[in-house]
């Protein structure tokens, strides 16, 4: 089944249920920001939710919709989408088995355990998390939970509505991509506010499936997801999302990680914000970009600040090295 944009009434709608547990999240231009990139840049903290990333939206609206159909839930993550089940089943009082790949982030881990869910941990990567989520959701008749769905794109979608309300001039928008909810809840918000922003994707270059697929108008499976950005950490794209990438978005930039690193220490010394290394992409792009787009307003979606203390030392380290 095609997945269709969603509506200005079904934003609308989400974006009720999601201001019934928090007010929204804040944009704001920071002005170091703007002189290292040399244009006017916009950014929407969704750092600031109470999960600390903007899944949180799609997991109220998702689970909103399980309640009274499914005994529980079982989903695979890297991390936010995975507290945002949690945390959304734990509201409703239902249960969420939340499966992880081994290595993953011990603090997400944590947070997902702290929020009620029964973590478990399997496989290399998320490709063979969710493969065994879903067995485990036909052995023990769990609902499965897909990392991307209209209903999480409805409700993610209220994070970009929110920001094209405060910002409603942007020329283009730099969005993260791990299964496509963030770009595609994006595409949605633009569209159905009838504006005419670019909207730019941003993955890994250690996970470029998204970007592969974008450039052969086909889904391309990659053989690896290895980056530090462990949002952005996806090798198979989802079919409906991809299909709203390809009619809604404008390019999609691949950057590295060092590129990524630079982003992040970027955020902490200009704004002493903390972001993921997903949530600091969008920046990278940016600042790859930026000669482009002097003299434009542009944003940037700061998707979280879920990093692990350690990395996130180690790379305020590394810049002091260099």
């Amino acid at each position: 089944m095609t997945v269709k944009t969603a509506t200005l009434s079904q934003l609308e709608s989400a974006m009720d249920q999601v201001h019934a547990v928090f007010k929204g999240t804040p944009t704001y231009s920071w002005p170091l920001i703007n002189e290292t990139v040399g244009t006017e840049v916009w950014v929407k903290h969704e750092n600031h939710t109470p999960i600390g990333a903007f899944k949180i939206r799609g997991g109220l609206i998702y689970m909103q919709n399980c309640v009274g159909k499914h005994k529980g839930v079982i989903t695979a993550t890297r991390g936010n989408h995975g507290q945002s089940i949690a945390t959304s089943a734990k509201r409703l009082g239902m249960s969420a088995t939340i499966v992880v790949p081994e290595g993953n982030s011990v603090e997400k881990n944590a947070a997902m355990k702290a929020q009620g869910a029964d973590l478990v941990i399997y496989g290399k990567d998320f490709q063979e998390s969710a493969e065994y989520a879903a067995s485990r959701a036909a052995d023990e008749d769990l609902h499965m939970l897909p990392s991307f769905h209209e209903l999480l794109m409805q409700g993610v979608g209220t994070y970009a509505l929110e920001f094209f309300r405060t910002a409603s001039d942007l020329d283009t928008v730099y969005v993260p991509i791990g299964m496509g909810s963030g770009i595609t809840g994006m595409i949605s918000a633009r569209d159905a506010l009838g504006l005419k922003t670019k909207i730019v994707g941003v993955v890994a270059e250690g996970a470029p499936a998204y970007a592969l697929s974008f450039a052969a108008g086909e889904k391309v499976l990659s053989n690896k997801a290895e980056t530090l950005a462990d949002g952005m950490a996806c090798r198979t794209p989802d079919d409906s999302a991809l299909a709203i990438i390809l009619a809604g978005a404008e390019r999609i930039v691949t950057v590295n990680d060092e590129e990524i690193k630079a982003a992040v220490r970027t955020y902490y010394t200009h704004t002493h914000n903390i972001a993921e290394g997903a949530a600091a992409a969008p920046l990278a792009a940016l600042m790859q970009e930026k000669d482009q787009m002097k003299g434009k307003q542009v944003g940037v979606v700061l998707s979280g600040g879920n990093i692990d203390a350690d990395l996130f030392a180690s790379i305020l380290q590394e810049g002091k090295n260099k």
